[in-house]
């Protein structure tokens, strides 16, 4: 079995950090956010397909340098195509069935439990489902007898939604559903082809454990926590001659001495955090320099930001070589 991972879209919402990476590369407890959503996937898989858009080329180059234990392609796209549109123009080779990831979401699921749930249930296709309190931002299913799916309604308004089950962005499918979908144009998988699907018997999959779409900063902060929370965020300890409670995942050459840190914090390579500056919930990508007594909480810092000492920072994306 092969797995098709959707990396396309702009990241708008994690901008500035997002005009110079696309945001699956943003680090979050330990590693890029991408490769916490591989984590999913068993060891059998025959080969990753990354259905890309938006900074292609970047992609490409971290996975070249960053290697998974798969063998990976990236397939971009000349202009954006939608989710739909993305699989279509990837699919050349794909198998039957085939996984299809968000690159977005971060989760405490097995692809292999859904892989079995999927065989056990011998139809068309099997989605992921999370239960949630808000659905209007997520596609939302319908279930009737033994989980299959009677309905599925794209970002319904919270009247109209017909459960509270949302896809959690692992599905599989036959590899026919491809010939569904138009060429040469935009094609939204969730509003246009999904829907004509169910007739021939899909399935969802209900998970437990976490769940998050990190999409957003508060997001993204909210899923390094689960992540840390869950013991898969590194090695979790301070960085030497630090101060305070962790955990924290710090890449090679961090210096902190005299800090101190609340929990949940990432340190990309290099970052220096100097004597009586504090640190908590937040994401410092690398090469960030944090000055003498200055406080940073809830944020995400790109590459060579730098905060003056005595600064506070709260609650800001702050993009590459900024200072504040």
């Amino acid at each position: 079995m092969k797995a098709l991972v959707l990396v396309g879209g702009f990241g708008t919402r994690l901008r500035p950090i997002t005009y110079a990476i696309p945001k699956q590369l943003i680090p979050v407890a330990g590693k890029p956010m991408l490769y916490h959503v591989l984590d999913m996937l068993p060891k059998e898989i025959e080969e990753v397909v990354f259905a890309s858009g938006y900074k292609a080329d970047v992609l490409d180059a971290y996975l070249r340098s960053h290697p998974l234990p798969w063998p990976t392609r990236c397939v971009p796209e000349a202009e954006p195509l939608g989710t739909g549109g993305g699989m279509k123009n990837a699919s050349d080779g794909i198998s039957d069935p085939f996984l299809l990831l968000n690159s977005d979401v971060i989760a405490d699921v097995r692809a292999a439990d859904v892989i079995a749930f999927h065989r056990r249930h011998g139809g068309l296709g099997t989605m992921s489902l999370f239960e949630v309190e808000d659905t209007r931002p997520y596609g939302v299913a319908a279930l009737g007898e033994k989980d299959r799916i009677e309905r599925f309604v794209e970002k319904p308004a919270p009247e109209d939604a017909p459960s509270h089950w949302i896809n959690a962005g692992l599905q599989i499918w036959a590899r026919k559903v491809i010939d569904r979908i138009p060429g040469g144009r935009a094609v939204s998988w969730e509003n246009e082809i999904v829907p004509g699907l169910l007739a021939e018997g899909v399935y969802g999959f209900r998970m437990g454990g976490f769940w998050e779409d990190a999409g957003t900063p508060e997001r993204l902060l909210r899923a390094q926590r689960l992540l840390f929370d869950a013991h898969r965020g590194g090695a979790g300890s301070l960085p030497r001659g630090a101060r305070g409670t962790g955990p924290v995942a710090a890449g090679p050459g961090v210096g902190a001495k005299d800090a101190t840190f609340g929990p949940y914090v990432h340190l990309g390579e290099g970052v220096v955090i100097e004597a009586g500056a504090h640190v908590e919930n937040s994401i410092l990508m690398d090469g960030v320099h944090v000055g003498l007594g200055a406080s940073v909480t809830g944020a995400i810092l790109g590459p060579n930001v730098r905060v003056r000492p005595a600064s506070t920072i709260r609650g800001q994306v702050l993009g590459e070589g900024s200072e504040a």
